[in-house]
């Protein structure tokens, strides 16, 4: 964090953060504050829990001490949150992917709570310089870093909030493993009537499913990965001499199947569209 640069291209969560701050209407303050945090005047930003803990160095020898905070959630809040996020398997995929999805507010606000402050009187900070003004150019700096670190790991949001990254992504795990063990006894149940009679079982729907798609999950694309045919590799065919175009008779043979391999690939992609479509995925 010493010598860091704020970024100029940011992420919407990041900038959604930094727009809080640049709502205030200190302006010469602010052009200070985001002076000192390009000049690398921030020389540490910790976590302790939910508190950020920071220190500045301003026109003393000594550097300031900076600390700031958002209202943590109780564990019983961030239990609806969890359970939210879980019925939408999108937030977690993005989220593991190091990504906030961008209708993540959805979660909290169904559940009457606010990921971001709306004002910066909801961010309790204090600084140990002698300015009395709330945020001085001290607390500004670390605004503007936290948003370089928002950029980086959207996890820490959460972790304002009272959960890190660890524990958001283990509580989802859990409750995901708690939801399998519960479908997997009630169709154990189902099957234990008809277990002595093997005959009740219906073959021909046995891998049939009839849950709806969660749509923003589907996605449609040709494959990019190793083929049968590459794994395959030469086709051990007797050998013979080469053909006016220089090819061996497993070789014709490998590119006669490619080229049918490629065929199938895309009626399949096609058919594929086609059916989503119909169903409006």
């Amino acid at each position: 964090m010493t010598n860091s640069t704020p970024q100029t291209s940011r992420e919407w969560w990041s900038q959604r953060w930094l727009d809080l701050l640049d709502s205030y209407r200190f302006k010469k303050r602010l052009e200070r504050a985001r002076n000192y945090a390009r000049q690398g005047n921030v020389l540490s930003i910790e976590f302790k829990g939910a508190k950020v803990l920071a220190r500045v160095q301003g026109s003393e020898v000594e550097p300031y001490k900076v600390s700031l905070f958002l209202e943590p959630f109780s564990d019983e809040q961030w239990s609806y949150v969890i359970e939210t996020m879980s019925q939408r398997a999108i937030f977690a995929a993005k989220l593991l992917a190091g990504e906030m999805p961008q209708n993540i507010e959805e979660v909290f606000t169904t559940n009457g709570l606010s990921l971001f402050p709306f004002t910066l009187s909801d961010i309790q900070s204090k600084c140990s310089c002698p300015d009395q003004a709330n945020p001085c150019k001290h607390i500004g700096a670390v605004y503007y870093q936290l948003g370089d670190r928002f950029s980086e790991d959207p996890f820490v949001l959460f972790q304002l909030r009272g959960r890190t990254q660890e524990q958001i992504i283990g509580d989802l795990r859990k409750l995901h493993g708690a939801k399998i063990e519960i479908k997997t006894t009630a169709i154990t149940d189902i099957q234990q009537p008809i277990s002595h009679s093997q005959n009740a079982i219906k073959i021909d729907n046995f891998w049939q499913y009839d849950e709806p798609l969660e749509t923003s999950l589907v996605v449609i694309a040709p494959s990019t990965s190793e083929t049968v045919l590459d794994m395959l590799e030469a086709i051990p065919l007797a050998k013979d001499e080469e053909n006016s175009v220089n090819l061996t008779s497993a070789e014709v043979v490998m590119k006669y199947l490619q080229k049918h391999y490629q065929d199938v690939s895309q009626k399949a992609i096609l058919a594929a569209m086609n059916v989503g479509n119909e169903h409006g995925v």
